[in-house]
């Protein structure tokens, strides 16, 4: 079976550059004009000539947002539970070469934290670590699954790339879902950007949601790092990636993520920082594309540009959010992984969405493991 790493590799940066700029009026209007998008029609609205037609993309992005969607939106919130890395990325702020006070929860650490979130009537939980193997195993997070799985109705990971044993380990605790960012998609950046560490393995990281879909994941997010490289470039890629897993996985509900580059402890430049209007582009243009994906927009975003982009064409947010290890339970002196611009705690973002017409959803599925579990707990 061919891979999505096969097929992004057949095919040509530099005519894609060249086709997207030569893109006209004409072929924005056809992709607008489309009931199901090709990726050359994608490819168009992410073109410098779709800038025009913003509102017309916004009108269309929210005709289809209401009719898979109607005005649910879906809030979950993430838990670090480690921050130890052995990675070098140089636009993290978990580098290992960041001298900083790091933090590692043991599981009883973990779950305390994990019940003052579902205290605050949460049922949506995503569980991050950095990439230190030894110490966050594969083993440790499912043993942080299997004991909070009671609490919650999905339970998600955005950890380091995982073999598919390992994946299947996440599915049989209790995970149901995975967030893999690639951060670039451009190999030669990507080198760069990771010069040392195990996800220096662009490959390895690439296929990630290949291995978690095979083990049995119920749902996959996808994202690249916004800034790292041109969006042309990165925001096609994340929408083909995406695409090519609904094509070729149809059983395995698919999701995007869209975060644009934060401030951290560290010291990196963004190479290409992306503007609020063309951002705007490319989340109406993943959504025109991607009619059923859910697309995610984090606390990385101010509270406006969520509200924005929510009546537009996104459908599940974060709420309460803490980017250190910990910080509901136990008051670590860890700084965040980045700055978050929307501190919204869910009670207030329940009231925000709902005096712009849209329901609150905390839970839309539940395993039916989770729901014996609950039963027994």
């Amino acid at each position: 079976m061919e891979t999505f790493r096969s097929f992004w590799s057949s095919l040509d940066r530099e005519q894609r550059e060249r086709d997207c700029a030569a893109m006209t009026a004409d072929d924005v209007c056809h992709a607008l004009a489309a009931d199901e998008l090709t990726p050359r029609d994608f490819l168009a609205l992410l073109s410098p000539a779709a800038a025009p037609y913003l509102e017309a993309m916004a009108q269309r992005a929210r005709e289809l947002t209401t009719r898979y969607f109607g005005y649910a939106v879906n809030v979950f919130t993430p838990l670090y539970i480690s921050d130890v890395c052995t990675n070098h990325c140089r636009y993290c702020g978990f580098n290992v070469n960041n001298k900083q006070k790091r933090t590692h929860l043991s599981v009883d650490e973990a779950v305390e934290e994990a019940m003052a979130i579902a205290r605050q009537g949460f049922e949506d939980i995503l569980l991050l670590t950095g990439e230190a193997p030894k110490l966050s195993s594969p083993e440790y997070i499912a043993s942080v699954v299997r004991r909070i799985k009671p609490h919650f109705a999905s339970i998600g990971i955005e950890v380091y790339s995982l073999s598919e044993e390992d994946y299947r380990l996440m599915v049989e605790s209790g995970v149901n879902n995975m967030t893999m960012f690639q951060e670039t998609y451009n190999p030669e950046l990507y080198a760069w950007l990771h010069p040392a560490g195990p996800k220096s393995n662009y490959a390895w990281r690439l296929e990630a949601p290949e291995r978690a879909a095979r083990a049995g994941m119920r749902s996959l997010g996808f994202g690249a790092l916004l800034g790292l490289d041109r969006m042309e470039h990165d925001g096609f890629a994340t929408g083909m990636h995406a695409w090519w897993m609904q094509h070729n996985y149809p059983g395995t509900d698919i999701g995007v993520s869209i975060p644009r580059i934060c401030n951290h402890v560290g010291d990196f430049a963004i190479p290409h920082e992306l503007d609020d209007r063309r951002f705007v582009q490319y989340v109406c243009a993943l959504r025109l594309f991607l009619p059923r994906a859910t697309i995610t927009c984090s606390s990385r975003e101010s509270a406006d540009m969520r509200n924005h982009l929510v009546s537009i064409c996104v459908n599940r947010v974060s709420a309460g959010v803490s980017t250190a290890v910990g910080g509901r339970v136990h008051q670590t002196e860890t700084p965040p992984q980045f700055d978050i611009t929307d501190a919204r705690d869910m009670r207030t973002m329940a009231r925000d969405l709902e005096q712009r017409g849209f329901q609150i959803v905390l839970k839309d599925w539940e395993d039916p493991t989770l729901t014996n579990a609950r039963k027994g707990a």
